[in-house]
């Protein structure tokens, strides 16, 4: 009797094991692994990318930054997310916030850029037109939500924003000591290549002096704005006299962006 009982238990305990596995099997075949699926969005995506099909390349990314906010890849995909948004604003892609818009006679690039609150430069890259010259009848697309800009000083970065949604993160120098005032301000101004009044002195666009680099867009405080940069390498730190410093990829893009009465908050 007990030779029967040391033969049927071990048998038991196998069966009960071999289910076990099998359950198990099972359970890992209809619930894919996190990573398993982050594999599979990521294919997806660069798939969509790939073909040109990029609002649904970037709802993906949006996703995977969504649904795997403690992934070390997460930063990385909000990257591409930005990097998708800046070349669908400069492609003559329809997206939820732009609008076709159909050329009037007597228009101007100015004049329909002044009505949709946007700038002449993003009218021609998006709509691929190389000169000022534009033509009535033709269809063409226009940003239509005005953006807003958001400086962090103690992380140095910059947010160009669309309502709620991060379009695009700049690395920004703010002012040494803190010294970049905090509130709400208004773009007022902006200039290509501008020269620098330093101390009665003038310096040239161009010079490797001018610390305002290829751009400038003065907030409604005097004497303090965005602007370019002639040393790159100190993005991210706290070293101007008071200004936001871009290095000059960024601000000639973000020049390209933003009309004057563009909101800018700046924080602590």
């Amino acid at each position: 009797m007990n030779k029967k009982l040391l033969v049927i238990i071990p048998a038991v305990a196998l069966a009960v094991i071999f289910v076990f596995l099998g359950i198990k099997k099972s359970i890992s075949l209809i619930k894919p692994s996190g990573n398993s699926s982050i594999h599979n969005l990521l294919n997806q995506a660069r798939s969509l990318e790939a073909k040109g099909e990029l609002l649904e390349a970037k709802s993906i990314y949006q996703k995977l930054v969504n649904d795997f906010i403690e992934s070390p890849d997460v930063g990385a995909w909000q990257k591409k997310a930005e990097s998708i948004n800046i070349k669908l604003l400069f492609s003559p892609t329809i997206t939820p916030k732009s609008i076709v818009y159909q050329i009037k006679p007597g228009d101007t690039l100015n004049k329909i850029a002044r009505a949709h609150k946007t700038t002449a430069e993003l009218i021609m890259k998006s709509n691929n037109i190389s000169d000022s010259l534009i033509i009535p009848g033709r269809k063409i697309k226009i940003w239509n939500v005005p953006f807003s800009i958001l400086v962090d000083k103690s992380q140095n970065i910059m947010l160009l924003k669309s309502d709620e949604e991060v379009i695009k993160t700049y690395i920004v120098s703010t002012g040494k000591d803190n010294c970049t005032p905090v509130g709400v301000f208004k773009v007022v101004n902006k200039l290509a290549n501008p020269t620098w009044f330093k101390a009665g002195a003038v310096v040239p666009a161009g010079s490797p002096e001018n610390v305002l680099g290829t751009r400038w867009m003065g907030f409604d405080l005097a004497g303090y704005g965005i602007h370019g940069t002639t040393e790159p390498k100190e993005l991210g730190k706290q070293v101007t006299q008071g200004c936001v410093r871009l290095g000059n990829p960024d601000v000639e893009e973000l020049y390209d962006l933003i009309p004057t009465g563009t909101e800018v908050t700046i924080v602590e």
